[in-house]
């Protein structure tokens, strides 16, 4: 490190934040889903699951946690209040925001349709021969493929057939760029997964940000914000989960 400064480079702990016209950004993830408690569950985590992840419901506590966020969303602020929504084509999203919206409406008389959109660069990180596949049944599967995610690290590890979470931060930056340039001074709210969330903090962090390969996923139906500071968006809220307080018995 004494090296490096003597040549005049010192690394940066934060990037260097691109300057954004959106008003804000909210970012929720799906209620729990029935891969959630798949791979949650010690008697089925060796085992894949049936299906595609594209068509993957919610449970049952999943649904109830839709509605605590969709009276989270009645009782924002007009200024914080999103008048554009864009949703991962995945079920579990739309059903997450399907329930909201609704729950929203009936909580405000006065709240009017928010303008709600599908875009398929929010969809979940593809797994590709894994699909579905809890981590131990990845490797029981395929052991020199567990091997070899935990040597090169999850951030950068493709698995054959799907995406690294450095791809998702490709395509999410992308749509981030677009949504800038089309919903200028709005106040946004993305419904999507845990790998988007992750990779619009890195995005959004700005030029030279460390990868955020060390954070825990953000919990299911939490809520991330970013507001405006100035011509940037800075992170106010991560993984936030106090609106849905006690879990139904």
């Amino acid at each position: 490190m004494e090296g490096d400064r003597r040549r005049g480079w010192v690394p940066l702990h934060e990037g260097l934040a691109v300057p954004r016209a959106l008003g804000g950004l909210w970012a929720v993830r799906h209620g729990q889903s029935e891969a959630n408690a798949w791979f949650a569950d010690p008697a089925t985590e060796r085992l894949p699951m049936r299906g595609t992840d594209a068509t993957v419901a919610l449970t049952e506590l999943g649904q109830w946690q839709a509605q605590r966020l969709g009276e989270w969303l009645a009782g924002l602020v007009s200024a914080m209040r999103p008048t554009l929504v864009v949703c991962s084509p995945y079920l579990r999203t739309r059903l997450t925001w399907a329930v909201m919206a609704e729950v929203a409406a009936a909580r405000h008389r006065g709240l009017h349709p928010i303008r709600t959109l599908v875009d398929e660069r929010l969809r979940d990180r593809e797994m590709g021969v894994f699909e579905l596949h809890p981590y131990q049944a990845m490797r029981r599967r395929a052991p020199e493929e567990g091997a070899r995610r935990q040597r090169v690290g999850n951030w950068v590890y493709r698995p054959p057939g799907g995406e690294s979470l450095a791809d998702v931060a490709v395509r999410v930056r992308n749509f981030v760029d677009e949504l800038d340039a089309v919903a200028a001074g709005e106040q946004v709210l993305l419904v999507t997964h845990d790998a988007v969330v992750m990779s619009l903090r890195y995005v959004l962090d700005g030029l030279g940000a460390p990868v955020p390969d060390s954070l825990e996923p953000v919990p299911t139906a939490s809520v991330s914000q970013w507001r405006r500071d100035g011509p940037r968006l800075a992170l106010r809220v991560w993984g936030a989960v106090d609106h849905l307080g006690d879990k139904p018995g």
